[in-house]
């Protein structure tokens, strides 16, 4: 009994050993990807190092400012170089984010990418709709309801809304449906401010109703993909189609 206690305890000493390893690597990995940003932003943008810098500089000496009226300089200095930094690593974030946004705008695919990295409990289905020329419609389930994202040209991408929202609409009931176009036109969402867009509509169903949502949604598309494709065979009625796809 005793040796198999020893050989168990082995094994989680070795298993918490190989996790450390796992942890170490990832965060090494992280360390890295964020510093081979930060060298790609600081060559395409001269201003980063500076605005972290004054971050850093100006928080820091408001801190000891504030400290030195209160004979609690020392005490404030450290305080204000934290926050100094917490500043240089927002800003740097920030404008990471926007270089991004600035490079996938007008690309193919761009607000997919976008809706594919919200924040929250959202269920994104990209492409599910789209024409030759690469326009193409997203759907996204959130608490708003369901939201159509399209993205092309504007005069194409109309019809590809109009007939995803008539489709969804059939499963979904009330469940509120929105839609839009990204772009830079007028009446259209800017790629960079899709994300806030998405966050400010009102909640109006629960997330056990998003559930139900996609699972409709899901079921329907299922569907949809199941029928043969192709002209109806001479002679064929719907209805016995229908049957044969059941019995499958």
């Amino acid at each position: 009994m005793a040796g198999k206690q020893d050989k168990a305890a082995k094994v989680d000493k070795t298993a918490a050993k190989e996790a450390k390893k796992e942890r170490r690597a990832a965060s090494r990995a992280k360390r890295g990807q964020i510093f081979e940003a930060f060298k790609m932003q600081r060559r395409e943008d001269k201003a980063l190092v500076p605005l972290m810098l004054g971050a850093v500089l100006g928080a820091t000496a408001l801190a000891f400012g504030i400290g030195y009226l209160f004979d609690m300089q020392w005490v404030f200095l450290p305080m204000g170089i934290a926050l100094g930094a917490l500043l240089a690593v927002v800003i740097f974030g920030r404008r990471v984010q926007a270089n991004v946004f600035k490079k996938a705008d007008g690309q193919p695919g761009a607000a997919a990418w976008a809706l594919e990295n919200l924040r929250g409990k959202w269920r994104v289905t990209p492409a599910v709709a789209g024409t030759t020329q690469l326009d193409a419609l997203h759907r996204v389930i959130g608490r708003p309801g369901v939201v159509l994202v399209a993205e092309g040209a504007p005069h194409r991408v109309k019809a590809l809304i109009a007939q995803e929202k008539k489709r969804v609409s059939r499963v979904v009931g009330d469940t509120p449906i929105y839609d839009l176009t990204v772009g830079g036109e007028e009446g259209q969402i800017p790629l960079r401010k899709l994300q806030s867009y998405l966050m400010k509509l009102p909640r109006n169903i629960s997330a056990a109703q998003m559930d139900t949502i996609e699972n409709r949604l899901n079921a329907l598309a299922s569907r949809g993909a199941a029928l043969p494709k192709g002209p109806m065979p001479a002679g064929a009625k719907m209805r016995s189609v229908q049957r044969t796809m059941r019995r499958r």
